[in-house]
């Protein structure tokens, strides 16, 4: 069953659900949504990225403002302000309570059991992404040139650096810590095993992959920039090296933007740039339409863990939740 909400008449930045399964929308309008009707305004300008609370709480954002905001529905909460800098990636751990935050060259984290606790790291080069290890201790940042791994707590270190050549802009772990996969500028991803830094390169695609999430207990690695949903097999100590992926759910006439996993299941969810939403069981490889109907590209995509709910926004301000059916 699909449940459109009233359209946002802004482009939806991201989603995600919260710990009771509830969908909460981030957009360019600087304000939060919530499903149950709540709207919290946030930033003075656009959210440029946004993820879940560690506590599974409501959403942080990032702003044009400089601002990093709790919201709830009760309303907000102000994190960190940078007056004149863009915040242009956030990620948090529930693991460890820590969330993160890049403008620029830098990047921040903050502790949400101590608000007196504060790291600065320094790059190169702009900061595009970032994306905790499983365990909250580690964070990866995506910038030109590879991945760099900063041990989050620690104040005076010299980065791991995860070197390939290329514009990173993507960054995700898997869920044994074991490897990191960053989707490139080109039309390609490149990984590395973390703990001999052994390269995989990872190409074949007809668009740039913007969208990773892994799925079914880590074994498997799903993302966008094809025709389809292109499924990595990452089993085994080697992951995917010498392995082939799949493509699910081809269609000719679209191509897929965003993805999003249920990490412990084999359930995938995927949002078109022609606006349609489908999700499938990759044991049985049956497409569930969610969103027959066409629109504006989807740009952000969400799945509750148990793969019950799938929440999606689009460029215009369209979106909805679907109940899944398994």
């Amino acid at each position: 069953m699909s449940q459109a909400l009233p359209a946002f008449d802004a482009y939806v930045t991201a989603v995600s659900f919260d710990a009771a399964g509830r969908a909460v929308f981030a957009l360019g309008d600087g304000t939060v949504r919530f499903e149950g009707g709540e709207q919290v305004e946030a930033h003075d300008g656009a959210v440029l990225a946004a993820c879940a609370h560690p506590s599974g709480g409501g959403m942080i954002t990032g702003g044009d403002d400089g601002r990093v905001v709790w919201s709830r529905p009760s309303g907000a909460e102000e994190i960190a302000s940078l007056p004149g800098r863009w915040i242009d990636a956030v990620t948090a751990s529930a693991a460890s309570g820590l969330i993160a935050f890049a403008a620029g060259r830098d990047v921040h984290v903050r502790d949400v059991a101590d608000a007196a606790f504060s790291r600065t790291f320094a790059h190169e080069r702009s900061v595009a992404d970032l994306a905790f290890e499983p365990k909250g201790r580690r964070l990866a940042a995506a910038t030109y040139g590879g991945v760099w791994l900063w041990y989050a707590r620690i104040e005076a270190q010299k980065p791991g650096k995860l070197a390939w050549a290329g514009s990173h802009v993507a960054c995700a772990w898997s869920p044994d810590g074991k490897f990191l996969i960053s989707a490139m500028q080109e039309n390609q991803l490149h990984g590395w095993r973390v703990a001999d830094e052994k390269n995989m390169r990872m190409g074949g695609y007809p668009a740039k992959p913007r969208s990773l999430a892994f799925l079914s207990k880590g074994n498997l690695l799903a993302t966008s920039g094809a025709n389809g949903v292109v499924v990595w097999p990452f089993a085994g100590a080697t992951g995917p090296m010498g392995k082939q992926a799949a493509e699910i759910g081809y269609d000719e006439a679209a191509m897929v933007l965003r993805v999003a996993g249920a990490p412990a299941l084999s359930w995938v969810a995927a949002g078109l740039d022609d606006g349609r939403v489908w999700a499938c069981d990759l044991t049985g490889q049956k497409i569930t339409p969610l969103k027959a109907e066409k629109g504006s590209p989807v740009t952000a995509l969400a799945i509750t863990p148990d793969a019950k709910r799938v929440a999606w926004g689009c460029e215009d301000g369209e979106a909805g939740v679907a109940e899944v059916e398994s």
